[in-house]
């Protein structure tokens, strides 16, 4: 795996982050969630803008929505206690399914 392959993982970490700090401004509102929400926002495009360099557009795109979404959705369960069902988890192994395959046909 590349560096731009890493650098999309942190950002789809970071993109996590960011949408669980929009949550943190809903529960304690001010300067400390706001502010961390802006460094993640700042941080998370750049990360993206960077691995797009190396990866295509729609790819680096696709991945970087995709897993973020995953990820949220999960965290969505573990610690805001959102409903869990089975399909929900399937709809999410296809959207990792999508991702494994963008990945697998990458041209880079």
């Amino acid at each position: 795996m590349n560096i731009y392959w890493t650098v999309l993982l942190v950002a789809v970490a970071v993109e996590i982050a960011w949408a669980l700090s929009l949550k943190w401004i809903q529960l304690h509102p001010g300067a400390l969630s706001i502010g961390s929400a802006a460094v993640l926002t700042i941080l998370n495009v750049f990360l993206l803008s960077f691995a797009m360099r190396g990866i295509p557009v729609g790819t680096a795109y696709a991945i970087w929505t995709g897993l973020g979404a995953v990820g949220i959705a999960i965290f969505g369960v573990l610690l805001f206690q959102e409903p869990v069902a089975l399909s929900r988890f399937a709809f999410m192994g296809l959207i990792i399914l999508g991702v494994t395959g963008l990945k697998l046909t990458s041209v880079q």
